[in-house]
């Protein structure tokens, strides 16, 4: 079979070991293609920029940046939203072969110092001064940090503390104009580190993930042979840059392909910049997904007709699917009768969700957590071009995923090309492959953990079908929500139980859109919280009030405020009754039964997630 690398378009690609010289290899290909689109505010619209604009945004950066005389492999954290700003200076500083240290926007300010610090960054790069403040106030020490610029100042000076000097991206850059650069530039060499993404991992701190170069480029080159994108396509980035899975799918893969990344403006504006921008790939997470379906239920729950037609659509589109993708057959009369009603279900039902998306989608990559079979069965039927993918930081990040020609999402697809996988002891899913990271960051003994016998472990549970990976759960017990992000309800709920006014906590929110958590309270305590709410204490009702939940809630955010933004709970269900052996919520050692507490509060549970 033919690969990508074979054609004209990517014939010289096999020959690019680094991020820099993909980059430039995309600009000398086709400068005036656009390259970035995104919104606005002063002018109100949507702006355009052609892989040449970028490029000599790039060059005034590297101007201003080597003017640090920072020494190779220096790492430059970066804590800007998705944007032209946000790719440009990750490229000017891979450039000079330094490090790009991606943050997420929305973090907590003791998460971004701790991972300021423990990476030793020389610089940050942030929105606002505003937000610098919040982490200077903090209190970490940052003896590395030479420099803070931000895109905008909100403060005056006499509000800022510290010695550092803070100056606007303005600022800074038009210092550097008639200056010449303080150093040589360096190229950056294929086992050089390109990322120290942290990951929240399973317990403890954010380890910081070691990507080379060749580990990037590498998982780049093996993805475009399973996605194959073209230079007409459009993708609309709104993950977050500090997420391995849009760095590589969502920005490098452009690159390499030579498409247009529209950046969306947030999440909230989602929904109208799909049908603005009309995008014909889209990397995303399950939660949008999710997002999209509880408003079709929501929309159909009003209409007994729609709801029935919307069945009928599903239904049909479905046998059509998996007739398609060789998945069953069916009885030929059946297929003789979805081939006429489709036409009109199609025009009704399905067009009306896929306009949703902007009506172009050729495919949609689902990764970063499970997507629920039911979901994925409406989008397909429906025709939304959904594909699972599974991956992790530590593998660059992607290790397999299904396409559009063959696509069955009961499962996670087959492994990229130069990918191997095996299952180890405990049915681990287990990895090799030129995208393995070097290590964890100042953690040898983590990094040795991490692999068994040269392969790298996955810490989920899987099998292999014909192929296909299938992925059954995990080796350890740990919470990843419908965004991907990853969480130690172990340590969460040690965090909270040491307030003595709660005897026992669960945390969960695996697939679910956010972390929430039950509480057993102390008598004593509940004795007092509802004297102060004017509650009765004898009145089961009592605990499920708004005013004792987001009391308790408030008192729960205090304690997990060390805690990444995503791990803390946003949601509480109280109870007096406590967890114990003999109501089966406790195991002989007394350690929790989630399975069990999750249909105990199956009903709560639901609750939460329906607002």
């Amino acid at each position: 079979m033919t690969t990508p690398f074979e054609s004209a378009q990517w014939s010289d690609l096999p020959s690019i070991h680094t991020l820099p010289a993909l980059f430039a290899w995309r600009v000398a290909r086709t400068p005036q293609a656009e390259a970035y689109r995104q919104y606005d505010e002063a002018a109100a619209q949507w702006a355009s920029f052609t892989w040449r604009d970028a490029s000599e945004r790039v060059a005034r950066l590297v101007s201003s940046l080597s003017r640090l005389a920072l020494p190779r492999g220096a790492r430059v954290a970066i804590l800007l939203p998705n944007g032209v700003h946000a790719v440009c200076l990750d490229q000017a500083a891979l450039a000079l072969a330094w490090v790009p240290v991606p943050m997420h926007a929305l973090d907590n300010p003791a998460s971004i110092a701790y991972i300021l610090s423990d990476s030793d960054a020389s610089l940050l790069v942030a929105a606002s001064d505003t937000q610098w403040q919040a982490i200077a106030s903090t209190g970490v020490s940052l003896p590395s940090l030479l420099q803070v610029v931000v895109l905008k100042r909100e403060l005056p000076d006499t509000v800022m503390t510290g010695d550092l000097p803070v100056l606007t991206m303005k600022e800074w850059l038009s210092s550097a104009t008639a200056t010449a650069p303080g150093q040589d530039v360096q190229q950056a060499a294929p086992d050089d580190l390109a990322a120290l993404v942290y990951t929240s991992g399973t317990t403890g701190k954010p380890k910081g993930v070691m990507l080379t170069h060749e580990n990037v480029v590498s998982n780049v080159k093996a993805a475009l042979q399973r996605i194959v994108p073209r230079e007409s396509d459009v993708f609309l980035s709104f993950l977050p840059l500090s997420h391995t899975f849009e760095r590589t799918a969502g920005y490098y893969l452009p690159i390499a392909a030579g498409c247009c990344v529209a950046f969306a403006r947030s999440v909230k504006q989602l929904s109208e910049d799909l049908k603005t921008v009309k995008p014909t790939i889209l990397i995303s997470v399950p939660r949008i997904y999710e997002r999209v379906f509880s408003g079709i239920e929501a929309s159909l729950a009003k209409s007994a007709v729609k709801s029935w037609l919307f069945n009928a659509a599903q239904a049909v589109g479905w046998r059509r699917f998996v007739r398609t993708q060789g998945l069953a057959e069916g009885s030929p009369m059946q297929a003789i009768l979805d081939t006429c009603t489709w036409p009109l279900l199609n025009a009704l039902v399905a067009q009306t969700l896929q306009s949703q998306f902007g009506g172009r989608l050729r495919v949609a990559v689902a990764g970063g957590a499970s997507l629920s079979q039911r979901i994925a069965h409406c989008f397909l039927g429906l025709g939304v071009p959904i594909v699972q993918g599974y991956g992790m930081t530590e593998m660059s990040p992607v290790v397999a995923v299904n396409t559009v020609e063959d696509n069955d999402p009961a499962t996670v697809g087959r492994p990229l090309p130069g990918v191997e996988v095996r299952i180890g002891e405990n049915k681990e899913l287990q990895v090799r492959g030129p995208g393995v990271m070097r290590g964890y960051w100042k953690r040898e003994d983590d990094s040795a953990k991490a692999f068994i016998d040269g392969w790298l472990r996955t810490g989920d549970q899987a099998t292999i079908e014909a192929g296909r990976i299938r992925i059954l759960g995990r080796t350890k017990e740990i919470i990843v929500t419908s965004t991907g992000e990853k969480i130690a309800p172990v340590d969460l709920e040690l965090a909270i139980m040491a307030d003595t006014s709660f005897e026992q906590a669960y945390a969960f929110g695996d697939n679910r859109q956010f972390i929430s958590c039950a509480i057993v309270l102390t008598n004593a305590y509940w004795s007092q919280l509802t004297a102060t709410l004017k509650l009765d204490p004898m009145d089961p009702a009592s605990l499920n009030s708004r005013a004792a939940r987001e009391a308790v809630h408030v008192r729960i955010r205090e304690l997990t405020h060390d805690f990444p933004y995503y791990a803390q709970p946003r949601a509480v269900i109280l109870s007096l009754e406590p967890w114990t052996i003999e109501n089966t919520l406790l195991t002989p050692t007394l350690k929790l039964k989630r399975n069990n507490l999750v249909a105990h509060f199956a009903k709560e549970i639901e609750q939460i997630y329906q607002h």
